[in-house]
């Protein structure tokens, strides 16, 4: 990977959306909103507190999140098209 993110910071690759709906039928390229959910692929080193000691961070590269629709700034690495976001905007890891 050519991006590391700094600070507190995230770069996430998000998750294929379903191409059916439960009924069985296809969702149109144009029709299918982003998913909000996706694959951590980087971390930065975390935030520092007060005395200079590191804040780790809560998630790690592998985790599965829950991010918000608007949550992160598009970037492409390696022609991939990835978020970069703050860690304050993940909602959650699954499971």
């Amino acid at each position: 990977m050519a991006l590391k993110p700094l600070h507190d910071r995230v770069l996430v690759r998000r998750t294929e959306s379903e191409e059916k709906t439960a009924g069985g039928l296809i969702i149109p390229e144009n029709a299918k909103e982003k998913p909000a959910e996706g694959v951590v692929v980087s971390v930065g080193a975390g935030l520092r507190d007060d005395d200079g000691d590191r804040i780790a961070l809560d998630v790690k590269a592998g985790d599965t999140i829950l991010f918000g629709k608007w949550s992160g700034t598009e970037v492409t690495v390696d022609g991939e098209e990835l978020l970069m976001m703050k860690e304050s905007d993940i909602m959650g890891i699954i499971e």
